[in-house]
């Protein structure tokens, strides 16, 4: 690909991808050889993780992991992906400090118009392959938030259903009127 008469090199394998920085402004996620081209959380989304955030902090929960965005998670050795929050426990911080990769528990996925939902359900598929126990979908222009505790077992939260990440943060509940408003 040629920009400004600047030649950029695109990874072709997952080592070249993990080293590779994208200076285009976008963010990517890599899947089996595959670039997918993403852009980081608008203003929207990042009032959702402030709220979550809040939350997170007032249940007590700092004090056993940590809520990141962004976070690169390497489902399997072919598949990096940057679910748009991720829970890692203190013990997983400590373990990805040292060079493990990690799978997270509990990951959230915040829906924007940009999103194919096609890819979002292939990508629910390797969070649960992967050790992932409890996704969210939140769908901020449907004000709804899709939980899944299995890849057979979602329940679709509207108005002021109580969201939970039970079994993972049990006590991690909040209504979607109070989260999307």
């Amino acid at each position: 690909m040629v920009k400004d008469k600047e030649i950029i090199t695109l990874p072709r394998t997952l080592q070249e991808f993990q080293d590779w920085e994208a200076k285009d402004g976008y963010k990517y996620e890599w899947n089996d050889g595959e670039l997918i081209k993403f852009t980081g959380m608008n203003k929207q989304q990042v009032k959702i993780y402030d709220i979550l955030l809040d939350l997170f902090i007032d249940k007590g929960y700092k004090k056993t992991g940590t809520f990141v965005a962004e976070y690169d998670v390497m489902l399997s050795g072919i598949q990096m992906r940057r679910p748009d929050i991720a829970y890692l426990t203190k013990e997983q911080i400590e373990a990805a400090h040292k060079g493990t990769d990690v799978i997270p528990e509990f990951v959230i996925e915040i829906i924007s118009g940009n999103d194919n939902i096609n890819k979002v359900e292939e990508k629910i598929g390797e969070y649960y392959k992967a050790g992932v126990k409890v996704v969210w979908l939140i769908f901020p222009e449907n004000k709804s938030v899709h939980i899944y505790t299995s890849r057979r077992n979602v329940k679709i939260c509207i108005e002021n259903d109580i969201c939970s990440a039970a079994p993972v943060l049990p006590d991690f509940e909040i209504g979607v009127d109070v989260l999307l408003g």
